[in-house]
């Protein structure tokens, strides 16, 4: 069996920011016009956004902070966070679509329904467990982490990040936690927001080595990324992960507006690549994706179907 979820909808594409924010809530339609084109909506399962519930929410998120993007979201102004993630009515029900809808691939996944997920819009890394951070409200794999640990009993968990921003909400969320391998290769946090993800930051405690950070220089593409890549799959074989998360942000490609990497959308499909294979090898196949940021829309309808058609064929 190797069916693939993908989740779109509606609900989903409303998770975006209006007046031409960078991330707009049109990002989604970008995304699927290419995957329509490619025909990926016929290889594909589509499935329907679903809102996770408070509880679920909660097992990552503080609670005072969920009333807070409440309050804040049934106001509609204001800021969830210092001033890039501006509030618009309804927010707090989108960012639920987005954990829910992950949730719902989750559940699916291991019920053995779908092979692998994939959801363009999610993977939203910022976000801590207390806080909103750029662009993100809600951390959606954090939510998904600590649900397969509470309902699933899965005790090794991969989480890949390729977006050209360092995934810090996970990150440090999960820094002290020996059973979370993270791996996030990111544009130096010397030169881009949020400043963070020094390859000195291996982990915490019984946790030290257990994370794997690679800052790469502005201006680096494939043949750089591919070197460092090879380095970071032999790591993750090593930890032999027993569910594997991908979050494979479209900004680290070449052009987009508010970052400096020069990857192509080949290497967001190498990186699907193997990860699916290290998922038959040591996770009975189970691998979700997420898109991540990504502000070019052709760069993100290229890089997230690259991803996509990865999930179908390998």
């Amino acid at each position: 069996m190797n069916t693939v979820g993908l989740y779109v909808g509606e609900a989903l594409g409303r998770y975006g920011f209006p007046r031409g924010h960078p991330f707009g809530p049109d990002r989604q339609a970008a995304f699927w016009a290419e995957a329509r084109s490619r025909g990926l909506d016929r290889s594909t399962r589509v499935c329907d956004p679903v809102a996770a519930d408070r509880a679920q929410l909660e097992r990552f998120c503080d609670s005072e902070f969920l009333d807070f993007v409440v309050d804040t979201s049934q106001r509609g102004e204001g800021f969830f966070d210092s001033g890039d993630t501006p509030a618009f009515p309804g927010a707090f029900e989108a960012a639920s679509h987005v954990a829910g809808s992950a949730l719902d691939g989750l559940r699916r996944i291991m019920d053995g329904e779908l092979r692998r997920t994939f959801q363009p819009i999610g993977g939203l890394h910022h976000a801590r467990r207390d806080a909103a951070a750029g662009f993100c409200i809600v951390n959606d794999t954090g939510v998904v982490i600590e649900t397969l640990r509470a309902l699933y009993g899965i005790r090794r968990v991969a989480y890949v990040d390729i977006d050209v921003h360092h995934g810090d909400g996970v990150f440090y969320a999960f820094e002290s936690d020996p059973e979370v391998y993270v791996v996030d290769m990111h544009q130096d946090g010397r030169t881009l927001y949020p400043g963070t993800g020094f390859a000195h930051e291996s982990g915490q405690g019984a946790a030290k080595g257990t994370k794997l950070n690679i800052p790469l220089a502005p201006g680096s593409g494939d043949e750089t990324f591919i070197q460092e890549w090879q380095r970071a799959l032999d790591f993750l074989r090593g930890f032999a992960p027993e569910f594997v998360i991908l979050q494979c942000g479209a900004d680290s490609i070449a052009g987009d507006p508010l970052a400096l990497l020069r990857l192509t959308a080949a290497a967001h499909a190498l990186v699907a690549r193997d990860l699916c294979r290290l998922a038959e090898d040591t996770a009975q196949g189970r691998i979700m994706g997420f898109g991540g940021g990504g502000y070019n829309r052709r760069n993100l309808a290229q890089g997230w179907n690259g991803v996509l058609q990865a999930f179908i064929d390998t």
